[in-house]
């Protein structure tokens, strides 16, 4: 028998306040201003095509253990989102299967405006070894949220992943799953004069390759071939700054093109 894909809004007690269950597709609205501490968890499915809140952009997660714990953003980790978000008295939560032919087509597989900081149960996932000042719109899950504006820096929309100075920095994707990737672009941050940008790079792939690419002061995205290979994480690191004054180059978003290896 087909499992129920539920959703449940729990309290920083595990009291469950809200829920709701259906064969395809759960649709919670809860009618409660939201707390610290307050967690929605997903059950149900592996594959899920998810909308944490109304002002989130819905998107793929995969949850290998069929459960997403999600803690709703608090405080100052609301910088990363719209003006509002979670502040209202009323939210919507839905939920989906996603079928084979979903995870298999091609795709930016690296894509999870729903990832959160800290350790999670569900991928992508995005983590670092620095973010500037430990701020919200600094940190890494920035670069995985969908969003490519970067003509200024700081709070929502133009959140960042960014490196504090570190010429040690990294960046590191993980899928949760192997992944079929042969393609990635990245959108440098372009406040400039604020910003600097790097020349270089070089991504780690799990598989044991390394490759070093160039980069340019553009705002655009840029484009690095990668050949085919199968994954479960991607690593950027060795980012080698320009010349200019600034000291702040950053990261607005990377993609990663393929699919599930299935």
């Amino acid at each position: 028998m087909r499992d129920m894909i539920a959703i449940e809004l729990r309290n920083n007690e595990s009291k469950t306040l809200a829920s709701a269950t259906h064969a395809e597709e759960a649709l919670l609205c809860v009618d409660r201003a939201y707390q610290p501490g307050d967690v929605l968890r997903i059950t149900g499915g592996a594959h899920l095509w998810v909308q944490m809140d109304q002002q989130l952009p819905a998107g793929e997660i995969y949850a290998p253990d069929g459960c997403v714990t999600w803690t709703v953003p608090a405080g100052e980790h609301r910088l990363a989102y719209a003006p509002g978000a979670f502040e209202a008295g009323r939210h919507v939560i839905t939920a989906r299967l996603l079928r084979a032919e979903d995870v298999g087509r091609y795709r930016n597989v690296a894509c999870n405006p729903a990832d959160l900081r800290g350790e999670t149960d569900f991928f992508p996932h995005c983590t670092a070894n620095v973010e500037t000042r430990g701020e919200a719109c600094f940190c890494a899950r920035n670069v995985i949220d969908g969003m490519r504006f970067n003509t200024f820096h700081g709070e929502w929309p133009y959140q960042s992943w960014g490196i504090g100075a570190r010429e040690d920095a990294w960046c590191r994707i993980d899928f949760g799953r192997d992944v079929y990737v042969n393609r990635m672009a990245l959108t440098l941050r372009a406040d400039f004069p604020h910003d600097a940008y790097w020349t270089s790079g070089t991504v780690v792939l799990s598989d044991g390759t390394e490759q070093t690419f160039p980069l340019r002061k553009t705002g655009d995205r840029q484009f690095i071939s990668l050949g085919d290979h199968v994954v479960r994480w991607m690593r950027l690191e060795r980012m080698r700054k320009s010349d200019d004054p600034s000291a702040f180059p950053a990261l607005t978003e990377w993609e990663v093109f393929g699919h599930d290896a299935l």
